[in-house]
């Protein structure tokens, strides 16, 4: 475990990136950025860059030991414990498009754990906070919201989750297809910003897939801060070697039956 005084201090570290980044990004919004394709084919704009770089700066000066791993710029080649993970905008199409459900992430993992997270939605001012071994934390001064997840009877009551079902490929078509068969409803949309939600009572499960730790890593102090769980889908720990699904709930209770209908058909 890291020292209560090293994660405060990194806290701090955290906090004024997302200050940071939501400064980068917000003159962008809706403004008519030009728009790139990286090798995946995936959107990147100017604002990503610029909010990544501004984020790299600041924790290179304050903590010049620790890694960073960024979506737009990569590993930085540091070795150590602390490993800084930054998605600059999560929800790249949203932002592109003008919807506000984008956000930045910015996770820090110790020994291959994650150990602090942030969800900060720029536009809309929420944010956030989670703290290994503490309550999240909900700041915004526009929206309304509690942090607490909610109780669950079972999968046949629960709300499901998932980004795109672009991204369900095959194999995890079909088992995300057995687990949606036994929720009550499923939503499409959302990135990051969906798991805030459930770490506000919104949403019950969110299962998705080919995740990157950039893409999962501030969320699962989010989601554990308030009382909910995340895994893989085979229901074990998130590290820096997962495999790239992710699963989400709510009520722990759900997650036995999630991770069951999620498995490979014999």
């Amino acid at each position: 475990m890291p020292l209560a005084s090293d994660l405060a201090a990194c806290l701090d570290t955290a906090l004024l990136c997302a200050d940071r980044a939501r400064a980068a990004v917000t003159p962008y919004f809706r403004a008519g950025l030009t728009v790139d394709d990286k090798s995946d084919e995936s959107p990147v704009t100017r604002a990503d860059r610029e909010a990544e770089t501004t984020m790299r700066g600041l924790i290179a000066e304050r903590h010049p030991d620790h890694a960073i791993l960024g979506e737009e710029f990569g590993f930085s080649g540091v070795t150590g414990d602390w490993v800084w993970v930054l998605d600059p905008i999560d929800g790249t199409r949203a932002f592109i498009t003008g919807r506000p459900s984008f956000a930045t992430l910015i996770a820090l993992f110790y020994k291959g754990r994650p150990v602090l997270g942030i969800i900060d939605q720029p536009f809309t001012l929420e944010r956030w906070i989670g703290v290994d071994g503490a309550e999240t934390r909900f700041d915004s001064a526009t929206m309304p919201g509690q942090i607490g997840v909610r109780t669950c009877a079972g999968l046949a009551e629960a709300e499901l989750s998932c980004t795109s079902p672009d991204m369900l490929i095959p194999p995890y078509d079909t088992r995300f297809a057995g687990l949606k068969g036994a929720t009550r409803r499923t939503s499409w949309g959302g990135d990051a910003y969906g798991y805030g939600l459930l770490a506000l009572g919104q949403i019950d499960v969110i299962a998705e897939c080919t995740m990157k730790p950039w893409d999962w890593g501030a969320l699962v102090p989010v989601v554990t801060g308030a009382g909910g769980v995340m895994t893989d889908w085979q229901g074990a720990p998130l590290t820096l070697e997962s495999d790239g699904t992710v699963l989400a709930c709510g009520d722990k209770t759900l997650l036995q039956d999630a991770v069951a209908r999620l498995r490979p058909s014999p």
